[in-house]
């Protein structure tokens, strides 16, 4: 048999039995980038290792740009959406995957207008568009059916999906969610934060750090290079005036098992988020001791117990 027929029939051969393998080739704004988004790739692709399982990066093609997804855990597993916070990436589950892929198959998606290996073309105007552009990414995916997880600004971003999304979200898992249930109070923190904003960026990211987390030790250094870098890039961080937290008709009108997870020094929220939660159809809230609003690092332990149980139910 002629070596390219041999090829060919191992081409179409992989393709027919892995349905992403066309989007896994590694873009040109990735491999052709400007030295700083180069230095920021890098630094993304050695947090990556933190994680200490199996995965692979898809990169795919939408209407507003190109969808980074890390995919990981078992094939059989049922599938697990992840939506970071903001100023993050998909990395930031680092202290969290190694327990969400033991039994289910994960999925986490950069957010276009963040640092990320996501790619926005032009603009996005609205938070339609952000919820369109989720849809189009879970079509590709062909998730009929997934449970969503979201941490802090993508908290606010799981809901909002989940209000015209309901009958395919099996479970929603809400960590420390943004101005979702509630507003974010005032606090000595984020006076803190505020003022800081007139210091270097290195005393404004300590600031933030310190104000977010009860343990800024415990985040890894690998990470937080990549965090500081992230920083240094241009992002869209649109649509905060459109982030106010939701009516209690839009909450009640969820159907799915929700779980919504606080820290006891949570600068973002307070325990009337936790009231709001357990009124909820099927909510549940609870409040992590000894933790900030980096909740799934400073007690990753804790929060993974709770989600993999969760979702197991």
């Amino acid at each position: 048999m002629r070596p390219i027929l041999v090829l060919t029939i191992f081409v179409a051969f992989i393709s027919c039995t892995d349905k992403y393998a066309e989007y896994k080739k590694v873009p040109d704004y990735i491999t052709k980038a400007s030295p700083l988004d180069s230095t920021y790739y890098q630094a993304y692709n050695k947090t990556l290792q933190l994680w200490d399982v199996d995965f692979e990066e898809l990169y795919i093609p939408t209407t507003d740009g190109i969808a980074h997804v890390i995919v990981s855990g078992p094939k059989n597993g049922e599938p697990v959406v992840l939506l970071h916070g903001m100023n993050a990436s998909s990395t930031m589950w680092y202290p969290n995957i190694k327990a969400l892929t033991q039994n289910h198959r994960i999925f986490a998606i950069d957010f276009l207008l963040e640092p990320g290996k996501s790619h926005l073309y032009d603009d996005v105007e609205s938070v339609e568009k952000v919820t369109a552009w989720y849809k189009e990414i879970l079509f590709v995916l062909e998730l009929d059916s997934f449970h969503l997880i979201g941490a802090s600004r993508g908290g606010w971003l799981a809901v909002n999906l989940a209000l015209s999304n309901q009958q395919k979200i099996k479970s929603m898992i809400l960590l420390s969610p943004a101005q979702t249930f509630t507003w974010i109070r005032p606090s000595l923190d984020l006076f803190k934060n505020i003022v800081t904003l007139l210091s270097s960026k290195e005393k404004q990211i300590a600031q933030s750090l310190e104000s977010m987390s009860t343990n800024v030790s415990n985040i890894s250094d690998t990470y937080l290079e990549q965090y500081k870098l992230g920083l240094e890039r241009e992002s869209e961080n649109k649509f905060i005036t459109n982030m106010q937290p939701f009516s209690t008709k839009e909450l009640e009108s969820l159907q799915m098992p929700v779980l919504v997870l606080i820290g006891d020094d949570d600068i973002i929220n307070e325990r009337k988020t936790v009231r709001i939660a357990n009124r909820l159809p099927k909510g549940k809230g609870e409040i992590i001791p000894n933790a900030g609003h980096f909740l799934s690092i400073d007690q990753a332990a804790v929060v993974n117990e709770k989600m993999t149980a969760f979702l197991e139910e």
